[in-house]
Order: C-alpha cells, then structure tokens, then sequence
C-alpha cells in the first residue's frame, strides 16, 4: 500500500511539473526582463524642498500614471527617504522619459466638449459627422476654415488619447477617464482648453454625510481662485467640468450653480477611498512639488545580455558542479537530486512565467542571483537527507527500512533550516526596496519549492529506488556504495 502512495505521489509531481511547464511554454510565459538585463535607466529624484508623506505618495502615484502613459513594461517605482527612485526598463528614448518624468504638476480644470467616448481600441464608423464648436460639440475643422456641418466618408480608423507631449493647456484634447479597479479604461473625454489651473484651489478634503451616508469633496479656494471659479461655473452651469491631472480625467462634476462664494463641493456617489483620493489630487495638484535629479544610470540593451548570458553561464557551470559532485559522492542517489532539481526548476519557471505574464513580474539579476543561491539551499536538503539515511543503515538497518525514519528526522532539520532562509527572504522583502527585493523574493519562492519537493518528490523517489536491487546494489553506482555500506545491507 506505501509502494503504491509513493508511486503515485512520484507520478502526480512529475505530471504536475511537466503540465505546468508546457502550459507555460505553449502559452509563451515568460517574466519581463530587469532594467540590468535588458537595459533602461534608472532616476534617483528628490523633490526640492522637505514634504510630508501623504505629499510623497501622491508624487509617486503621479510618476505612476506617466510611466503608463510611455507604455513601459514593469516600471520600478520606490521611495528611500524623501528621495524616490524609478527605474524603467526597456526605455527607448530614455530622454523624453526623463522629461515626462520630471516635468512639474499641473492640475487643470477643462470643459468636457464630450463624454463617454469609448476606449482606443474603438473603431470609428465609416461615416462621421461633426459640427460647429459653437453648436456644443466637438469640431475637426482648421482653425483657419469656417466651421460648417459637414457628412464625410472615412475608413474606419483608430482614435487615440492625446499624447502626453501634446497635452497642452490652450488645445482640445481627448483624455482618458481614471483606471477601475481592474486596470481598465471605461471612457475618455473629449476636452476643451484649460479654464483654470490647480493654483485656484487651497485645500480640499473627504467629508462624510451623516444623513444619507454618502461621501464627498469639500474645496475650498483661495482668495484669489474664488472669483476665477465662480466665473467659469457661471459660464459652464449645468455643464461638466474635468479635473485633469497628468493627462488623466479624474473626476468630470456638472456644474449645478453659478457662484459657490469659495467653497465648492464636489459629490457623485463616491466610497470613502474615491473621496480620499480625488481630494488628494486636488490638494497636492494645486501645490506642484519640483524634483531634482540626484543620480540618473542609463544601461545599455548590449550591456544588460552581457549581463543574462554571464549570470546563465555561471548558474549553468554552478549547477554542473554541484551534480558531479553529488553522484560522485552518494553515487546513483545523485540522479534523484539531478530529477528533484528538474521538477523544481519546471515548477519554478512555470510560476515565474505566469506571474511575468499576469503580475508583470521581473527578473533581475538579482532575481537570477536569489534562484542560483537557492539551488544550494536545496542541495543542502538532500545532504541532509542522504546523510540521516547513512546514519540509519550503520545502525544496522536496510536502506528500504531507513528511507522513512531517515526522511522523517532529515525533514525537521530541512525545514528549520528552510524556515530561517524564509525568514530572512521575507525580511529582505519588506524593509528593502529595488534589487535586493528581487533577490529576496526569487529566494523565498525557490525555498518553498525546496520544502515541497522534498516532502512530495524526494521521499517517495528514494523509497521506490530502494526496492529496487539493481539500484541499490549496483556496481560503481549503487546506493550502497555511496552510502559507504556493504551491498547487503541493502537488502
């Protein structure tokens, strides 16, 4: 009944590794590659005076939406301090980066000329009509010709948001809505140009109502602003109006009066996050922070597969010396690791992979690193392993009566040694940020892998191979001979 249990325990970890791994490869899985593999550059910005945590965070999600708005893939955005660091893998024109990057805030509030248009990837109708500006809508006419009611014919064709260089304060514009809680895009605004800015705004903040418990944002303006804003409600009543941030639509109000005497509310059904956020947006984009540059690290796309080629080159000869080694030392026991380490490493590039694909996971080189490290770590359980099994048969017992006594004091030592490398992984994960946070996690992981591989796979392989004569009694290669028993004791 036990052969039975390992057999197919045997068989339902290799099935599992070997699904996995084809999925991945079918599915063309694989994680985004680090700014030091595939080249990038890397900013160290710090703003120019002290600002207080809640103005920092803002500043980064800031930073956030810009880096989107360039299309990088897995973008590294952290703070150290007051200094806030990204890094932007892939980059191709590192310096319109740095300039969109860098670029001061600037809160806007623009008449909404339409709403609810579709996503990009929305396909014009073949047939078009526009209409004059003055007719409430949207025009396409030059600026120069007399703008007329036109019907035109055109090929269906792609509309996309405004680009980030082209978001000019005195030009419509089409921007898009905030993203959902699912990352997507519901809608975009065409936009008229910019009738105030965030200067006119001195504070705003989350309010809650008792009476119907809903969520809202209370502004107040500034003594200057106050006037500015009455005029352009008065002018725009009953009409929308977007607060734009970054080229971003973060909330689009109606206006329902034409005066608010400096004390504007903006309400909409919002949860209590949506109220804190929006109220944010308007705090911090009325009061733009200046970054400076502290350090900038352009990497090459040559240098980053210097990088790969030389940290697969030197896990590849690692690893090769590891396996001579053990079969030269626990004989034909090393093929189990050399078969452990295959199942590992097909269930770890399977999760590496997916999370690549779904999470945007990266791997660096210190990510590459924490997995090289952690084939010693998993190395060190078949030691230990094979080692209480050399105890157990010098006691005098077979090697198929010592596999599960010897697995099952070998596993608390595994696992406590396993435990204090999670330990460390998960500590290095959380207080560090960047590289070392790479290399935390890729160690954590392979680590977890080791304790499953061992209890699932190792055990159960160890326990089959050990009925067996032929291989434990094997000359040159028996288990008996790496164990530095005589073959009898096989039996």
């Amino acid at each position: 009944m036990k052969h039975r249990r390992n057999g197919l325990s045997v068989l339902v970890i290799v099935a599992v590794a070997f699904g996995a791994l084809t999925y991945t490869l079918v599915n063309n899985n694989k994680p985004t590659l680090g700014l030091d593999l595939q080249g990038g550059i890397s900013l160290v910005l710090k703003p120019a005076k002290k600002v207080n945590n809640d103005v920092l965070a803002q500043t980064i999600a800031i930073i956030r939406n810009r880096v989107d708005a360039l299309g990088v893939g897995e973008p590294e955005i952290s703070r150290q301090g007051q200094n806030i660091i990204v890094e932007l893998a892939g980059v191709k024109n590192q310096d319109k980066a740095r300039d969109i990057i860098g670029k001061t805030a600037e809160l806007r509030f623009r008449p909404v000329l339409q709403a609810g248009i579709v996503p990009e990837d929305y396909v014009a109708p073949k047939t078009t009509t526009t209409t004059t500006r003055n007719g409430a809508t949207t025009t396409t006419a030059d600026p120069a010709v007399p703008a007329t009611t036109t019907s035109t014919t055109a090929k269906p064709a792609v509309i996309p948001s405004t680009p980030p260089e082209k978001d000019i304060a005195t030009s419509e514009v089409l921007l898009p809505f905030k993203k959902d809680k699912d990352g997507e895009v519901s809608q975009r605004f065409a936009l008229g140009p910019a009738l105030l800015t965030g200067e006119v705004v001195r504070t705003a903040s989350a309010r809650f109502t008792q009476s119907d418990g809903t969520w809202f944002v209370q502004l107040r303006l500034t003594g200057k602003g106050s006037p500015q804003f009455d005029a352009m409600a008065a002018a725009n009543q009953n009409k929308q109006i977007a607060i734009v941030l970054d080229g971003v639509v973060q909330s689009a109000p109606t206006i329902n009066a034409a005066s608010f005497q400096g004390k504007p509310t903006i309400t909409g059904g919002f949860s209590e996050r949506e109220a804190k956020d929006l109220a944010l947006v308007l705090r911090f984009g009325a009061l733009p922070i200046q970054l400076k540059e502290q350090n900038v690290s352009k990497i090459s796309a040559t240098l980053g597969k210097d990088s790969l080629r030389a940290g697969l080159a030197a896990g590849a000869v690692g690893l090769g010396l590891v396996l001579l080694y053990i079969i030269f030392y626990y004989r034909a026991l090393g093929l189990v690791v050399l078969l452990g380490l295959i199942v590992s490493a097909s269930l770890l590039w399977s999760i590496i992979g997916y999370l690549g694909k779904h999470n945007n996971l990266a791997l660096s080189l210190a990510g590459a690193t924490g997995i090289i490290v952690s084939i010693g770590v998993t190395v060190d359980s078949y030691v230990v392993f094979f080692e209480r099994l050399k105890d157990e048969i010098k006691s005098g017992k077979t090697i198929r009566s010592s596999v599960d006594r010897g697995f099952t004091k070998a596993y608390k030592t595994i696992v406590a040694a396993d435990v204090s490398s999670l330990i460390g992984a998960g500590l290095l994960y959380f207080l560090t940020v960047g590289p070392v946070r790479g290399f935390a996690f890729f160690l954590g992981l392979s680590t977890l892998l080791d304790l499953f591989v061992a209890y699932f796979f190792t055990r159960p392989m160890v326990a089959l191979l050990a009925r067996n004569r032929t291989f434990t009694e094997a000359r040159g290669l028996g288990v008996a001979r790496g164990l530095a028993v005589s073959p009898g004791a096989a039996s």
